[in-house]
């Protein structure tokens, strides 16, 4: 099953009100379904994680949290001012500042700082925007896909590759192009164009936490 934008912040809101499941929740069990996955098709070296300001970022810290007891040297960078994250991602936040992560704070990132937060590393995470995106990327963050794609190696999209519409499956100015997407709960409706794959590459589908007895109640009223 595919599902649109409007469709996946249906299924948070569903899953967060009426089958009582907290907003925080629902990010952890993402996130360590895809720091599994990423640690299933091998790492051999440091892994680089650029956060957006949005729960996307949230997703992005706390992927770094099961990465780092898992033994590996994460490199953690946020784009956005830690004082405006807001919900479970400032949370996320929080327990990796306490718990004496380094992470790497700009709004206003160069070309060769990007490149070098790159140089070595094996993967890169981008959970820079999720499927709520609708429009080009702006300020600094054309320039941070446009570096990472250049210098990437390996790229795990966190939900949808950042800059690809979900619901056409076609960037809106630039956009990841990603190695492998984890996608939370349902592929996403733009991931039936065949042209998606271009930045999507494969795509996995994770869940978060929610039962699929549940999930088959509430696709009886997508139908």
């Amino acid at each position: 099953m595919f599902i649109t934008r409007q469709q996946a912040r249906d299924l948070d809101h569903w899953a967060i009100h009426t089958l009582g499941i907290p907003g925080i929740v629902l990010m952890e069990n993402a996130s360590r379904e895809m720091a599994h996955l990423l640690l299933s098709l091998g790492i051999s070296g440091p892994v680089w994680i650029a956060c957006g300001p949005g729960n996307n970022g949230g997703d992005g810290l706390a992927i770094a949290r099961y990465l780092e007891i898992a033994g590996i040297d994460v490199r953690i960078t946020l784009f956005a001012d830690p004082g405006e994250l807001r919900g479970d991602a400032a949370i996320n936040y929080r327990i990796l500042s306490e718990s004496g992560f380094e992470i790497e704070v700009t709004t206003t990132p160069a070309r060769e700082t990007l490149e070098a937060r790159m140089d070595g590393v094996d993967w890169v995470v981008d959970a820079l925007f999720g499927t709520g995106l609708t429009r080009p990327l702006e300020g600094p963050f054309g320039l941070i896909v446009e570096t990472i794609n250049q210098k990437a190696g390996k790229i795990l999209a966190v939900d949808i590759p950042s800059g690809l519409d979900c619901d056409r499956g076609l960037p809106n100015g630039e956009a990841i192009r990603a190695t492998h997407t984890a996608t939370v709960a349902y592929s996403k409706t733009g991931f039936q164009n065949p042209l998606s794959a271009g930045w999507t590459g494969k795509v996995h589908v994770v869940n978060m936490g929610i039962p699929f007895r549940a999930l088959r109640r509430l696709e009886k009223n997508w139908e």
